[in-house]
């Protein structure tokens, strides 16, 4: 009988702390060392007469270890879950900004830092006058200016909705472009 083959190999998975006598050897998979991890779960290949058999095994929370044979595919299955989690962890790595960052810093990164007084004073006063301006075009025209600005509707489908040719909705948003710049122009 040949001699059994065993490979002990701890991955980053969840599960209970690890408290057994024995220390797995970190692996490299690939080129890629695995990490340690506080609550590994131990993936044991033993290989006997040709015969190659696959081990799960842990610590539950009663500190007793457990070690289960599982089929080819199970064991596939835990090793697709420990990539799952190394790709998350280190997703989060590289997405966790690892120096302190000030309130100052973050108000700087802001998506939408906010206005002065001012400005926000000035902005209310251009939209209240934008706002003006599309409610004095035409009925048509106000339409087709707010589904193609606002909803984002292409000429073409603005057409196909209302039944008229791609060059009736282009005239039709040009001409209150232009009409809302000369309002805002005047004032």
């Amino acid at each position: 009988m040949q001699a059994a083959v065993f490979d002990y190999i701890q991955f980053r998975c969840r599960g209970p702390p690890l408290r057994s006598g024995f220390s797995p050897r970190k692996i490299q998979i690939g080129e890629r060392t695995m990490f340690d991890n506080p609550n590994p779960y131990f993936l044991r290949i033993e290989a006997i007469g040709g015969i190659t058999h696959y081990f799960v095994s842990f610590v539950d929370g009663q500190a007793l270890s457990h070690e289960t044979e599982v089929s080819r595919p199970v064991y596939l299955e835990f090793l697709r879950f420990v990539k799952a989690e190394r790709r998350l962890r280190r997703w989060d790595e590289r997405h966790i900004e690892q120096s302190d960052l000030t309130d100052e810093t973050i108000y700087r990164r802001a998506l939408l830092p906010s206005k002065s007084a001012e400005e926000a004073a000035f902005d209310s006063m251009r939209n209240k006058d934008l706002r003006l301006a599309i409610q004095l075009l035409p009925e048509p025209q106000r339409r087709r200016f707010v589904l193609y600005h606002e909803f984002g509707f292409t000429y073409q489908q603005i057409a196909d909705m209302e039944g008229c040719s791609f060059q009736a909705v282009a005239k039709a948003i040009k001409g209150a472009e232009l009409a809302i710049k000369i309002f805002l122009i005047q004032g």
